[in-house]
């Protein structure tokens, strides 16, 4: 059977292997390089290395498009504001990971670019801002607001627009959305989190099915050299043969504490799109009532990123640079693949903790 007839879940498991043959590893095996022999296809580190190659054969095949990798999340998304033009226009969600909002911010005061930040939840003003852009640059659901964008809509009418669509497609993962089938030219992965899945990577990924944006894309990473480690890459790959299990599970958590959550008198507010393994909760009481909670577990850990096997927690106001219409009382909570009786009995036992300290 070709890929294309596959499964996800048998994608992830099975793209990228070597070619099946006596004695052959089942495993692509690290290959660690920085120089070739010449007259091949990769004569130099920086061009090229078959660990990169099976994983990008792997992640690519999933998001039904060809990939890149890159040494961070970050990394791509620098690489995909980089197709704009001198003096281009970027539209954006006004709630998005602070990194990539950073990026808009620190290249519209160089002069390089004019960033328009829009209330995704907002369909209509989305389409109007799309209006004259150059890159429409997505998040669904967006970091840390858990806000969906209406994707089937929002994408051709920016195509229409004459915008490149790109989806930073970290939350949701291949598994429950892929934004090519949808139009979008681009999808964006921190490849660090759910891919990587074991919070020991730091990696990031392009995807497209557009050979122009691809082939400017790989010229770019050749000459800037935004590469990314075969190391790194071999267990991004090794994660992301488990994907689905550890995203099913997950998501059973997640369910699972949104209907707690959802009871409990600290709780102001739960926000959870339906599907994935990001809930965002709103504390009654503000930053340091959120503060307490995020400090007071034993289970989940007080730790900025997401997408693992454990579970973390973090208040996102913590971070000078976080929106400022995002709640103080805002945590993210990440949900890792531990028993859900378990995380929520150590949540409960903080949220309680919190309010006695809150009187």
């Amino acid at each position: 059977m070709e890929p294309s007839e596959l499964h996800p879940a048998t994608i992830a498991v099975t793209v990228g292997r070597p070619e099946r043959a006596p004695d052959q590893p089942l495993n692509p095996p690290i290959t660690m390089a920085a120089t070739y022999l010449a007259t091949g296809v990769m004569e130099y580190g920086r061009y090229g290395n078959p660990t990169w190659t099976a994983f990008e054969q792997a992640l690519g095949e999933l998001e039904t498009g060809r990939c890149l990798t890159y040494g961070s999340g970050l990394a791509a998304v620098d690489a995909v504001l980089n197709l704009v033009k001198a003096g281009g226009v970027v539209v954006a969600p006004r709630h998005a990971y602070s990194g990539s909002l950073m990026q808009l911010a620190d290249l519209e005061a160089r002069g390089r670019l004019s960033a328009r930040l829009v209330d995704v939840t907002d369909t209509a003003s989305v389409i109007a801002a799309c209006q004259g852009a150059d890159l429409v640059l997505l998040e669904s659901p967006t970091n840390p607001a858990l806000e969906i964008v209406d994707l089937p809509v929002v994408i051709p009418a920016a195509r229409a627009a004459g915008a490149i669509v790109a989806i930073d497609n970290t939350f949701a993962t291949p598994l429950r959305q892929r934004p090519l089938e949808l139009g979008a030219d681009i999808v964006v992965h921190s490849a660090t989190k759910f891919i990587a899945g074991h919070s020991d990577v730091q990696l990031g990924a392009v995807i497209t099915r557009a050979d122009e944006i691809w082939t400017a894309l790989k010229e770019r990473r050749d000459l800037y050299g935004a590469i990314a480690g075969p190391f790194e890459t071999w267990l991004a790959l090794r994660g992301l043969r488990t994907l689905h299990v550890r995203l099913d599970r997950a998501e059973d958590n997640a369910r699972q504490l949104v209907e707690h959550l959802s009871t409990h008198p600290l709780v102001e507010e739960v926000r959870y799109p339906g599907f994935g393994a990001i809930i965002s909760i709103v504390i009654r009481g503000g930053a340091s009532i959120a503060e307490a909670v995020t400090t007071s577990t034993r289970i989940w850990a007080h730790a900025t990123s997401l997408g693992g096997v454990e579970s973390t927690l973090e208040r996102r106001r913590r971070w000078p640079v976080e929106t400022l219409t995002i709640p103080e009382g805002l945590v993210r909570l990440a949900v890792g693949i531990e028993d859900a009786g378990d995380l929520w009995a150590d949540l409960e036992s903080a949220l309680d903790t919190a309010a006695a300290v809150g009187g």
